[in-house]
């Protein structure tokens, strides 16, 4: 009688222990693909750990102060460039790269700005409030007749 309880028992206790885990993998099921694609090329390991480096090191500046700002057109093609980078491919993988896609984006959304006269405040920024103010100086820009994304 007390060895059906004990089976009973310990079952129960490593479906407990054990469901979380389950459940973690069944969610996050396409990140761990991901991250498998990752670690079976190790060519392309290579390349993004070349890029982490590159990026770790000391900001180059955008644009040197007195240079002349581009053309609208090429801030805006590079601004849907940048955009496209830091919302999927290997950018999502890697945290330094991230970081400095953003670095640019930023850049060249203050350039944009620079040249259309719109005010920003992203330099004092950080966090939540930084992307909020991303996501208003895209709409300006958008308003003012630069397109940032692709028609859908």
């Amino acid at each position: 009688m007390a060895i059906p309880h004990v089976v009973v028992l310990t079952g129960a206790l490593m479906a407990l222990l054990c469901l979380p885990c389950a459940l973690a993998l069944v969610l996050r099921a396409d990140q761990v693909a991901r991250r498998r694609i990752w670690r079976r090329n190790p060519r392309e390991i290579r390349h993004l750990r070349t890029v982490d480096r590159e990026l770790s090191g000391p900001r180059p500046r955008a644009l040197p102060p007195q240079a002349p700002l581009p053309c609208i057109e090429q801030i805006a093609a590079e601004l849907r460039r940048l955009d496209r980078q830091r919302r999927s491919g290997p950018t999502t993988e890697s945290t330094v790269w991230l970081a400095a896609v953003l670095r640019a984006y930023d850049e060249w959304l203050r350039l944009a700005c620079r040249s259309l006269g719109v005010v920003e405040y992203l330099q004092p920024l950080e966090g939540l409030d930084r992307e909020a103010e991303r996501l208003r100086l895209e709409t300006e820009l958008q308003a003012n007749g630069v397109p940032l994304r692709p028609p859908q």
